[in-house]
């Protein structure tokens, strides 16, 4: 069962290497977890995934190959009829607790009777027809180590009968998703990644420390400043077909703000063209001409777009194809005087990638950044930040 376990954990993309196996097997031998599928389960998880992009696709595999080893059966409260709870109460309470009961006339306490026998047993009871069990005259189960039966009102106890690999929490985290609010937090760890790789410029005391107790002598040790010294440049899209994505952008922008200590932002509409602005209230009363960020903004900056690139092909490949004024020169001039300036340029783009061949402009978009377009995924913004760290030639 191991065996198949690791081969599909492969097939599923997760790396599962002989290595991680062994370690497996070895915890496994010393019986560092209790000996139970969900301890099992943690166990492995935390062996084979490295990254949380991986969760989702690690619990289907899991649910695939140890699946009804456990039951969640019994775990969420029903409603029960009164003639039926009538019935089974006659079951298993004493003839004196039933006319007590009857005396009162009240179904409430008939109820609170069957929580309080449900709470007085601790054991495991196999027959019988007084406890609740799973051979004796009641079907109900709650409050024992047997998940068989139904539950009457209250919380399960011991918890031990929910599969988690089955219920998938980290179902919106696969890598190959794209990002919705409950991930966006995985993908600014990406950003947050990307922001401390520079200059080694701050003092790192732990490694300090570390490093002169093993040679004996002072080890002084730098690390990237926390907010360190990357240069971003944000391009961002507004209007139009990009407003379903509005949330989103902004999620991304705020996390940014936040991470990037030199940061400059600037808006526009479709396509670039001579002039950007920053408050979208101002956009034709405040406006910044694009040659002024070009010649303000130094050759080291980041550049990244962020749009759907979605428009009329004239908007980006001829001049007055702008939907908004009279541009001069075309949307595809400006991109390129952009890449020209900086090579490390990226654009981020929201739609999923599968339907971007089915745009002419997304096309001609993706080839004027030198097909540096990835999509707004855990997996596509890896990748893109991956391409901004890079060496660039001048």
């Amino acid at each position: 069962m191991f065996f198949n376990f690791v081969d599909e954990l492969r097939a599923a993309g997760i790396g599962a290497s002989f290595k991680e196996h062994l370690t497996l097997l070895e915890a496994l031998d010393k019986d560092v977890i209790e000996q139970t599928p969900e301890a099992f389960y943690y166990l492995s998880r935390a062996t084979f995934v490295k990254d949380e992009g991986l969760l989702d696709r690690f619990d289907q595999v899991f649910h695939k190959v140890f699946k009804g080893i456990m039951t969640d059966y019994g775990q969420n409260p029903v409603d029960i009829p009164e003639d039926w709870l009538k019935a089974v109460a006659e079951k298993f309470l004493t003839p004196e607790e039933m006319e007590k009961i009857k005396s009162l006339g009240d179904w409430d306490e008939i109820m609170e009777t069957l929580k309080k026998r449900l709470e007085e047993q601790e054991k495991r009871h196999q027959g019988g027809n007084k406890w609740v069990g799973t051979g004796g005259t009641s079907p109900f189960g709650n409050s024992g180590y047997n998940p068989e039966g139904v539950r009457i009102g209250g919380e399960s106890k011991h918890g031990r009968a929910i599969k988690v690999w089955e219920k998938r929490e980290f179902k919106n985290l696969d890598n190959t998703k794209e990002l919705g609010t409950r991930n966006i937090k995985m993908a600014l760890r990406r950003l947050r990644r990307f922001a401390r790789e520079g200059a080694a410029d701050e003092l790192d005391i732990p490694g300090t420390i570390e490093g002169t107790a093993k040679q004996g002598w002072l080890d002084i040790r730098m690390r990237p400043e926390r907010r360190n010294a990357v240069k971003l440049l944000l391009f961002l899209d507004v209007g139009g077909s990009m407003d379903p994505f509005i949330k989103l952008v902004e999620e991304l922008f705020s996390a940014a703000t936040a991470e990037f200590k030199n940061l400059e932002f600037f808006y526009f509409h479709n396509c670039l063209y001579e002039g950007v602005w920053k408050d979208n209230k101002r956009r034709w009363q405040e406006r910044t001409k694009t040659w002024d960020v070009l010649h303000k903004y130094g050759h080291d900056y980041k550049i990244v777009f962020v749009g759907d690139a979605a428009m009329s092909p004239y908007e980006i490949s001829h001049p007055g194809g702008s939907v908004e004024h009279m541009n001069e020169e075309a949307g595809a001039v400006w991109l390129q005087r952009v890449t020209n300036t900086y090579p490390a340029t990226v654009w981020l783009n929201p739609v999923p990638e599968k339907q971007w061949n089915y745009s002419q402009s997304t096309k001609m978009i993706k080839q004027l950044v030198g097909d540096r377009m990835y999509p707004l995924t855990l997996e596509g913004l890896d990748d893109a930040m991956r391409e901004l760290s890079r060496k660039h030639g001048a």
